[in-house]
């Protein structure tokens, strides 16, 4: 097995989360896992036969959660060639942190309705990217900061935000490949996180947002201008 087939690898790992009678919907959630965790990076090939039997499931199952992830904007079908996962461009980063204000925000200003689970999960999801970067792990810092911000949305109390978060993050998290140096990328950032993450344990929730907002103006810049340097 080739190093482009790791992902295979790791989908084999997962088959233990699936059982016989797993639905497509199940299939997607480890792939689109996966994708937010940066093991299945833009380009990527999947292989029918090899993610089929990495995951033992059926050919159609697995046609099924590829269609659901294409329905995403995760995955792309092109005729004759196969599955791939998702190589997005500058306008889908503008569009991206569109979205993500009206509902990050949003969710910050509800967070004084929130329960101490979301709370936790919040100081949680900052406190394992800071362990990532005094290991150095900086792929790691990267998940980190998704889970970060699938806390923020969780604040707003709603499963329905919490879905379209994860589905976001994924589709960010591809965003985020274009960056060369993921530490110069991703370490500055943690600051941004625990700061956040104080203000909305202390009750400072207007603080809190505009922290959000200069962070969306900071990322979003960064990920636009990267972009705009390949299309050149």
């Amino acid at each position: 097995m080739t190093t482009t087939d790791l992902w295979v690898d790791l989908l084999a790992g997962d088959r233990a989360l699936l059982d016989r009678t797993s639905t497509a919907e199940r299939v997607a959630d480890v792939l689109r896992q996966r994708i937010i965790e940066g093991a299945l990076p833009p380009g990527t090939r999947l292989s029918e036969e090899n993610a089929g039997r990495a995951l033992s499931v059926s050919r159609n199952t697995l046609r099924e959660a590829f269609r659901l992830l294409v329905h995403e904007r995760l995955l792309v079908h092109e005729f004759h060639r196969g599955v791939f996962v998702r190589v997005l461009d500058a306008a889908d980063v503008a569009d991206l942190y569109r979205v993500r204000r009206m509902l990050e925000t949003r969710a910050i200003r509800l967070a004084d309705t929130a329960d101490s689970t979301r709370l936790a999960a919040l100081d949680e999801a900052v406190s394992e990217g800071e362990r990532a970067h005094a290991e150095q792990r900086w792929v790691d810092v990267g998940t980190a900061n998704m889970r970060f911000h699938q806390a923020i949305g969780g604040l707003a109390g709603s499963p329905r935000v919490d879905e379209l978060m994860r589905q976001l993050l994924a589709e960010l998290r591809l965003a985020f490949h274009v960056m060369s140096r993921p530490r110069e990328f991703h370490e500055p950032y943690l600051e941004f996180n625990r700061r956040i993450t104080t203000l909305v344990l202390d009750g400072k929730l207007v603080e809190a947002e505009q922290a959000l907002e200069e962070y969306f103006d900071r990322a979003e810049a960064q990920l636009s201008e990267a972009f705009t340097q390949i299309a050149r």
